[in-house]
């Protein structure tokens, strides 16, 4: 039981591994590999499991495979299943595979957006518009992504007011979630606090997930720092796996692993069995050929070997 009053008593994680994560990997990861990480993740008790991405392979290779991923997993009852579409032909896809969550972005960052898709934030959501109505007209889950709510790689800092008005187009788009990212890992505690309470006074607090990457090791500390002012949904990666390639020497998205471990040392609810989770990481990373970048991932199955 949570002792923590200011804390939620639960959680939801959701994973983004064999998405954001391997979608970073220069070496193609199978179809067969990419299933097997999914189904692995699935068992372990995760609600929602970031799965494909519908993107022109052109763009990003590795999610080449992503229709005969979401064709081939074995879908636990009560998980949704999500996939990254950038516009209607990535949806209908989606759709086609069996999606249950459709997930859409945008950057607080005009440099970024520029730089990124060549548009402006503006034009970047309006992109998106029959792709959130299909969404809603088929029952899906929508889901947006706000990328550097807290720094860009190109502009440096990001106002406070450019993510919240990032926040109220993706909430009159209808999304039912909406993820604050921090896309390069220079987010810190009191800055955190400050943009996620911004974003609160856009969208309901329960419906902001903070998404952080690890690049200064600032990551569970921005994750406890969200705790405080009642976020209660977190992205993760399973073994740390992903990057970005747009800020150098930028790592993957905080380890699953390790926010488990938080999670369960304050007492939090979060209805995942960290020792699969465990299983998971070892099993993705021994297939990459390197050590996980999870330090309770390692240290747990080290533990088992002891």
């Amino acid at each position: 039981m949570n002792t923590q009053a200011n804390l939620p008593a639960k959680v939801k994680i959701v994973e983004v591994g064999p998405r954001d994560g391997l979608q970073n990997e220069k070496e193609s990861v199978s179809a067969a590999v990419k299933v097997e990480l999914v189904d692995r993740l699935s068992r372990a008790g995760f609600l929602n499991i970031e799965a494909a991405s519908f993107v022109s392979p052109k763009w990003v290779p590795q999610m080449a495979t992503s229709t005969e991923v979401m064709a081939q997993i074995t879908r636990r009852p009560g998980t949704i299943y999500s996939a990254l579409t950038p516009n209607m032909q990535g949806f209908e896809a989606a759709l086609a595979a069996g999606a249950g969550e459709v997930v859409i972005f945008g950057s607080a960052s005009e440099a970024f957006s520029q730089k990124n898709i060549n548009c402006s934030i503006a034009e970047s959501i309006a992109r998106f518009e029959p792709v959130a109505k299909a969404a809603k007209a088929n029952g899906l889950r929508l889901r947006a992504s706000v990328s550097c709510a807290f720094g860009c790689p190109y502009q440096g800092a990001v106002p406070e007011d450019a993510v919240a008005d990032v926040v109220a187009s993706m909430r009159d788009l209808g999304c039912d979630e909406i993820d604050i990212a921090d896309t390069i890992g220079v987010a810190t505690a009191r800055k955190t606090q400050s943009v996620m309470l911004r974003a609160a006074g856009a969208f309901r607090i329960d419906g902001i997930s903070g998404h952080f990457h690890d690049t200064y090791g600032q990551a569970l500390a921005n994750i406890y720092a969200s705790l405080e002012v009642g976020v209660s949904i977190f992205h993760s990666s399973v073994s740390g796996l992903g990057g970005c390639p747009y800020a150098k020497g930028a790592t993957g998205n905080v380890a699953t692993e390790d926010v488990l471990y938080l999670m369960q040392g304050l007492g939090i609810e979060t209805g995942i069995n960290l020792e699969l989770v465990v299983d998971a990481g070892q099993f993705i990373s021994q297939h990459l050929g390197r050590k996980g970048a999870s330090r309770a991932g390692n240290a747990l199955a080290a533990r088992r070997l002891a």
